[in-house]
């Protein structure tokens, strides 16, 4: 069902926008190249695929069935997703806009290797995801792509279909934090059946730290008569976490509208509020930075390219300043050559900072490792652990991703305060910092073997008697013997009766030291299996830090050297203006004039685009193609 157009005059504004800045960024990509900056048109190139293609990306997330496939069904009004009571999403799945229905699976042939894209046909989408393991022609399905002309999908939001959390392997994947990574916003799925549960909360908490823009959704209220109460006992949670917006939403009676195209029912669904939040809270705020962001860029490339024409232009009409024009300008140019090198001060900053940081997740993993080990070890000594080692197992797993998931979501913040320093320090005024994200944990685990089982048989009745038996015949003997001086027989009433009481304490030592020995077992099988953890995810933390580092540098640097030959063109061109015979000045002081114009009009153009971009501040995070 088509939703209300009451935000179609902002959507036509907003196409406007960009329509308009794509505009400028061709044009300034063509004076950057007559120019011979072909690092700014490159620059500008990135910027113009960024505002052709936008995307929106929002995770839906939540506990096994709790109806998140079928909550996206019922947004794009058709079956994007496998909805049944026997099969479950095994790998991510992405509803996005296309102007003919479409799939496509992305397999991979090994595990790390390429990942590849295949076309199948969009009925046979569902058994190629749902199925265990996830496969396609041998090859391991790693996600899979929907397309869909849907008017919803046409602004750029894609919807993911997530494992559920709830999954046997979900840990194993850790896919809900992995995607939240790149995602610009998490829908918390739960139906009204019961309130949320301590792991929801945790993952709400845990997505908070990712990404601010984390809404709740309460499903099925068609099915639970008491979802009012459920509603009011889930905000209550949420309280302590912010302002946190929760939907009631029905998917079935959205469905069941959009089939008979009945208003009313669709209401009744809750949707259109879902839909609205979706629409302004999320979509319009994403396209506002994008834009945003595209005009700061256009407004730095004017800036360079404007500096060569000004000097120029200044030089040609005050010959006489032109020594001390060109002084001005070599010392700028000096000072860009000294933020190029590896001695200044961002670089120092940000190499120590890094080595910093390192140190400091690793702590941090190996803390949070060892307080898991200890948990591990408190529970181990309660009791027999063979009995109930798969649970065990599985609760150790989910523990240790836990863990690991804060590290990585820990470090992630530390190293955006880092870069954020780093972008502090390299000039003034460019905050514009690169888009790394560290807490995304696809895979960390996947070196890690899974915890040894134990051997849970219990002794059989044979064994118990021969334990009995074996540990009997000392006392019938050592009694039978002392009785035999009293003329009894060795086999007597009190010799069998000591033989019971021996026997009966040999049991229990054999016992005691049975179940001491598979505590011990138990305990270092956890502590090897975390120590592989910690092996295998501290090279990871390291690997993928030394990425944020060449990174980090890769982007300010090549801002310093942009810089650096802006100043040296304009340099450059000062000299040569100098040299200009009279009667050649007018003309090319005309032609300055002219591009100079260009230039300024452009510039001045660039703010009302956007209003943001009039504000002269740059955003603290710019995504980058």
């Amino acid at each position: 069902m088509a939703e209300p157009t009451t935000d179609a005059t902002t959507d036509e504004a907003s196409q406007r926008e960009t329509a308009e800045l794509v505009r400028y960024s061709e044009t300034l990509a063509a004076l950057s190249r007559a120019a011979g900056r072909e690092d700014l048109a490159d620059r500008l190139r990135h910027t113009r695929a960024r505002l052709l293609d936008p995307y929106v990306r929002v995770l839906v997330v939540g506990e096994y069935k709790q109806g998140k496939s079928k909550l996206i069904n019922a947004l794009v009004g058709a079956p994007a997703c496998p909805v049944d009571d026997d099969v479950a999403t095994r790998v991510p799945t992405v509803v996005a806009y296309g102007e003919t229905p479409s799939a496509a699976l992305l397999v991979r042939a090994t595990a790390g290797g390429e990942v590849a894209r295949r076309e199948v046909p969009l009925d046979d989408v569902a058994e190629h995801i749902t199925s265990h393991p996830a496969t396609f022609d041998g090859e391991e399905v790693v996600g899979a792509e929907v397309l869909l002309p849907r008017e919803i999908l046409k602004g750029g939001l894609r919807l993911v279909d997530s494992p559920g959390v709830g999954d046997v392997e979900s840990f194993r994947a850790l896919a809900t934090l992995s995607a939240l990574a790149g995602a610009s916003a998490m829908l918390l799925v739960s139906d009204a059946s019961q309130e949320y549960t301590a792991s929801e909360l945790r993952l709400m908490g845990q997505a908070l730290r990712i990404s601010p823009q984390v809404s709740a959704v309460l499903s099925k209220t068609d099915v639970y008569p008491h979802w009012r109460r459920i509603e009011e006992i889930d905000r209550g949670h949420l309280s302590s976490l912010g302002g946190i917006p929760v939907f009631a939403v029905s998917s079935d009676l959205r469905l069941a509208a959009g089939a008979t195209n009945d208003a009313g029912l669709n209401d009744e669904s809750g949707f259109p509020a879902l839909v609205q939040h979706l629409r302004r809270e999320v979509v319009a705020p994403a396209d506002d930075l994008q834009r945003r962001a595209a005009a700061l860029d256009l407004a730095s490339v004017v800036d360079q390219l404007a500096m060569a024409v000004q000097s120029e232009q200044h030089a040609l009409q005050h010959p006489e300043q032109t020594p001390e024009l060109i002084a001005r300008l070599e010392s700028a140019r000096q000072q860009a050559e000294d933020f190029r090198s590896r001695s200044s001060r961002w670089q120092v900053i940000l190499t120590d900072g890094i080595a910093d940081l390192i140190a400091d997740t690793e702590h941090d993993l190996r803390d949070r490792l060892r307080r898991v080990q200890r948990q591990a070890e408190e529970a181990i000594e309660e009791g027999d652990p063979s009995p109930i080692w798969d649970e065990f197992s599985q609760w150790l797993d989910e523990r240790v991703g836990e863990a690991v998931a804060d590290t990585f979501i820990w470090t992630n913040e530390r190293q955006q305060w880092l870069t954020q320093e780093v972008a502090a320090q390299f000039l003034e005024g460019e905050h514009d910092i690169p888009d790394i994200d560290v807490s995304d944990i696809t895979g960390v685990l996947d070196p890690v073997d899974e915890i040894a089982g134990m051997d849970a048989a219990p002794l059989s009745a044979a064994e118990k008697i021969y334990i009995g038996v074996r540990g009997s015949y000392g006392g019938v003997l050592m009694v039978g013997l002392a009785t035999s001086v009293l003329g009894m027989a060795v086999l007597n009433p009190l010799s069998l009766l000591a033989g019971v009481l021996v026997g009966r304490r040999a049991y229990r030592e054999d016992k005691q030291a049975r179940l001491s020995r598979r505590q011990s077992e138990a305990k270092n099988l956890v502590r090897r299996y975390i120590d592989e953890v910690a092996f295998q995810v501290g090279k990871q933390l390291r690997d993928r830090l030394r990425v944020v580092q060449r990174a980090t540098r890769d982007h300010f640097g090549a801002r310093a050297d942009e810089i650096h030959r802006s100043l040296t063109a304009a340099a450059d061109a000062a000299r040569q203006a100098a040299s200009v015979y009279t009667k050649d000045r007018d003309v090319r002081l005309e032609q300055l004039r002219q591009h100079a114009q260009a230039l300024t009009e452009l510039r001045k153009a660039l703010p009302a685009v956007t209003s943001a971009a009039g504000t002269g501040e740059r955003p603290s995070i710019a995504r980058r193609a």
